[in-house]
This record gives C-alpha cells, structure tokens and sequence, in this order.
C-alpha cells in the first residue's frame, strides 16, 4: 500500500479536505449515544457495570476485588522491568518533573488604595484521575506524562486507569517512578464514567487528564462540568508542514508512530516539495514492513 498523494490544484480537493476536517464531528456523532448509555449505568450500577463492559469490551473476567491493583503487583511488576528500561523510565521521569515544576504558579495578594485584600489563592486539586489507554499497545511514557505533573502541583491522591493487559509491567512500574497513590485495570469510556462519578471501587475525582480512543475523548466530553478535563485528545492527529529540506525518514516515522495509535487516527503531510512528497511516500511503504502494528496502521492511513 502507499499513502495518497493529493495535490491542492486537483479538482477534487476541496472535497477531500472537508473530509479531512469533518472526520473528527462525523466519528463522535455515530458513539456519542453509545457513550452516553455507558456513562449512565456506570453512574447507577458502579462497579457491576464495570466489570460487565471488561467483560463485554476487552474479553476479560475480572472479580471487583481484581478491580484494582494491589501494592504487591505493582512491587512484583516493578521488579520484573530490565535495569535498562527502569532507568531510561526514571530518566524521562526527572524531565518531566524538572519541565513541570517551572509551570507552578503562586498564590499573591496586595491591599489597594481602600484597604481591600485582592489576589489570587493557588491550590492543587484535592483527587486527579489519569487515563492511560493501553487496549492496543503499551503506554508507560502516557503514565508519566500525566501522573509526574499532578504530583507536581501537590495533588493529594492520583489514580490511574488502564485497561486490562496480560503484560503491563512497564506501564506499573512507571506508575511507581511517577507517584501514582492507585492503579485500576479499567479502560474505555466507562473508566472515564468511573473516575467522574465514582463506585465502590473507584473514587471520583475532581479532574480527569490523558488520552484516548474516540470513545473516551467522547466520554470526557460528555462528563465535563461534572468534573474538569485537561482536553479533548483522541483520535490522534498530526499535521507536519515540511519543505524540501525535510528528512522523508523522519517524516514519515512522525506519521506512522501517530498511525499506530488506532485505526481512527489522521496522518497528514503538507509539503511544497512534490519531491519531498514523493520520497515520504515511499519512506512509508518501506517502514510498514517491519511495523509491528502493520493492520491497525493501514486502516488508519487508508
């Protein structure tokens, strides 16, 4: 297979980019009351809905104590990553904190001319819930990325929630490097609904960060006001704009690692250069060879 190639000056691309652009709107429509179904039991039957959407959606029989993952399990996956993989972990985690820790902001005040007290009072959420996708691949870099700022800010307790992986020692043992207080083997919309809500299990939180396939950006869409979002971040995008200067290789790695997230993700390259278009094109066929996740990143480029 390779990519299309399409040129501003054909005659039919104006359609083809309104498809473009309306693909995100015409995708959430179609799961929005699909979504909202699964918010709503969620809602009323906490953790039995749960466990039946695990059941249903990702083929596992979980009891509820398995819900959550124990202090031991984390510990026995912590131990079980290679040195290398743990420092490179550690690494990246002590990035990230240093990045964040800048971004802090600080409480101020000052009395004006009629003695009045005016500022601004800064104070970290009390409970913030991390989603990190995992249905199709594992994400540790996503655990850090949303766990390491939360802690940052001095949130009193962060919960992960991931689906159900048979493999997920990298994925606890970076919750254990980044600070996680609590994981869950709970994905999809319906950890979305868990961590707005709450269950037996779960406890609600006052913010929800991370992200997802469309059903759970839908998901955050549909709960946001009775919790806080970071964004809406699902299906994965990505727009590059390169010149004739542009290394294709490295172009097209940017495109395919965004393909590979799920099916309904959008690669798209804007070039001036035919030239450069034509050896991205290329750079693709060669690298979807050896790609491990070579069906999902056809559907996704297709």
């Amino acid at each position: 297979m390779t990519i299309d190639i399409v040129k501003t000056t054909d005659s039919g691309f104006a359609k083809k980019l309104d498809r473009i652009l309306q693909r995100r709107g015409e995708i959430e429509r179609d799961v929005v009351a699909q979504v909202s179904a699964i918010i709503e039991n969620v809602r009323r039957q906490g953790d039995k809905a749960l466990l039946r959407y695990t059941r249903e959606f990702d083929g596992v029989t979980l009891k509820r104590a398995q819900l959550e993952v124990s202090a031991d399990e984390i510990d026995r996956a912590y131990e079980t990553v290679s040195k290398e993989d743990l420092r490179w972990l550690r690494l990246a985690a002590t990035r990230i904190k240093r990045f964040h820790c800048r971004q802090l902001e600080k409480s101020w005040s000052f009395h004006d001319p009629l003695g009045l007290e005016l500022g601004q009072r800064i104070t970290p959420v009390e409970r913030a819930g991390a989603y990190v996708p995992g249905g199709k691949a594992t994400y540790p870099s996503t655990v850090l990325m949303t766990v390491i700022p939360a802690v940052a800010a001095g949130v009193r307790e962060v919960v992960v929630t991931t689906p159900f992986q048979e493999e997920a020692g990298l994925v606890l043992a970076a919750a254990r490097v980044a600070g996680a207080h609590r994981v869950f083997r709970v994905g999809g919309a319906q950890a979305v609904a868990a961590l707005a809500y709450g269950t037996d299990t779960i406890p609600r939180v006052d913010k929800i960060v991370g992200p997802g396939n469309v059903y759970v950006a839908a998901a955050k869409r549909l709960v946001f006001g009775q919790v806080d979002i970071d964004s809406i971040a699902g299906p994965s995008e990505l727009l590059l704009l390169v010149d004739g200067s542009a290394n294709p290789r490295y172009v097209a790695a940017d495109m395919l690692s965004q393909a590979e997230h799920d099916e309904l993700a959008a690669a798209v390259c804007v070039s001036s250069s035919m030239v450069t278009a034509r050896e991205v094109q290329a750079a693709i066929a060669v690298r979807l060879k050896s790609t491990q996740r070579r069906a999902i990143t056809l559907k996704s480029l297709r």
